[in-house]
């Protein structure tokens, strides 16, 4: 080995034992958090308060962007805080988390991504049944998906909204990338491709582009898709990376959707709604008094107290024919003095007004 080489070596095991010392102090300090978090789980258990808090969680990551100094990307940094969470979670409680399955659908990477991974995922087979195993208290939350940037409102989530005594207390919002998924190594021995409706829209234009004498057929779910795929020949699916990695599929083609700033954004569901933390969105359903101008009136409660609303959606009320129910999502608390006010003047605009969550704001890392 010539003398460089020798003073290269040297020079490169120096920064490994820096790094091997890191790592120990690390370790040191998640093993010191995780004392701590089992004092808080003691405390919890003691008053009957719940293990998962979403104010606190993100005011926890907030401030962990904070402290960065720049080095470390702080989205790696909230992956790395979110499993240390999820950790510190199950280490107070054991978490049941039912979601809108089967296993790797986009559903299931929003419940990891809001949960992380050491709480136990249960995939249930329709929104109503993620409804009801909370609501029997089998499950501590559940996650569903809302509305899609390009195909709109999920509508059964809106109806069970209506209904259930559940609140929302958190969202996620998760960049939807389709891919073409297969055991064929070569596009052009694929003879049918499957998935869920939506995402063979989402795909629609690639498709028939790239796979013109494909036939198309429509399953349950992308996982499905991507289940058929791998046992079938000649097959291929539209679903998600981790639809592929769970049924050792080839990725063929990556990011085939129409749109490139395509997001579905899902609600993370609880017995009640999330503290205040300064940057929140409150959710609630109204039906306006049947007057001219009645919906005007209505939305003009939170124009002249300068509250911004981010959705309305109105959907039958399902109780008297041609009678529509609206849901509004808007920026603020309930326990803001300006939502107050809001509420109060939309009560007397309307016969009916019923709260149905509040949660941290998150951004929408697909359009900012």
């Amino acid at each position: 080995m010539f003398a460089e080489d020798r003073e290269g070596a040297s020079g490169m095991d120096g920064i490994r034992d820096g790094i091997d010392a890191v790592d120990a102090e690390i370790i040191r300090l998640l093993d010191r958090r995780a004392r701590l978090a089992r004092r808080v789980g003691e405390f919890k258990r003691e008053r009957g308060l719940d293990a998962y808090v979403p104010a606190r969680e993100r005011k926890v990551l907030d401030r962990v962007a904070s402290l960065s100094e720049g080095d470390f990307p702080k989205r790696g940094l909230e992956a790395v805080f979110r499993e240390i969470i999820s950790c510190s979670i199950s280490l107070e409680e054991s978490l049941k988390i039912a979601y809108l399955g089967p296993e790797a659908t986009f559903t299931h990477e929003a419940a990891r991504r809001s949960f992380g991974s050491s709480v136990d995922l249960e995939p249930q087979p329709t929104v109503a049944e993620v409804f009801a195993r909370v609501e029997r208290g089998e499950a501590q939350h559940g996650v569903v998906p809302v509305e899609n940037s390009m195909e709109g409102t999920v509508t059964h989530t809106l109806d069970e909204l209506m209904n259930s005594p559940l609140k929302v207390c958190g969202e996620i919002y998760l960049s939807v990338s389709q891919n073409l998924l297969s055991k064929m190594a070569d596009l052009r021995n694929v003879t049918a491709v499957y998935s869920h409706p939506m995402a063979l829209a989402q795909a629609g234009t690639w498709l028939r582009r790239e796979a013109p004498g494909a036939r198309l057929e429509e399953v349950e779910s992308t996982a499905e898709a991507a289940r058929r795929a791998g046992e079938e020949p000649g097959v291929a699916a539209v679903g998600s990376v981790l639809a592929a990695e769970a049924h050792g599929l080839t990725i063929l083609a990556r990011n085939i959707q129409d749109a490139r700033a395509n997001a579905t954004r899902f609600i993370v569901l609880g017995r009640a709604w999330a503290g205040r933390t300064g940057k929140d969105k409150t959710s609630l359903v109204f039906v306006f008094k049947d007057r001219p101008g009645g919906l005007r009136d209505a939305l003009s409660a939170f124009s002249d107290e300068g509250i911004n609303l981010t959705r309305i959606e109105s959907r039958p009320s399902r109780r008297q024919a041609w009678t529509y129910v609206f849901f509004v999502d808007f920026q603020g608390h309930p326990e803001d003095e300006r939502v107050k006010h809001a509420l109060e003047k939309l009560g007397e605009r309307c016969t009916y007004v019923g709260l149905i969550g509040a949660y941290p704001e998150v951004p929408n890392e697909v359009t900012g």
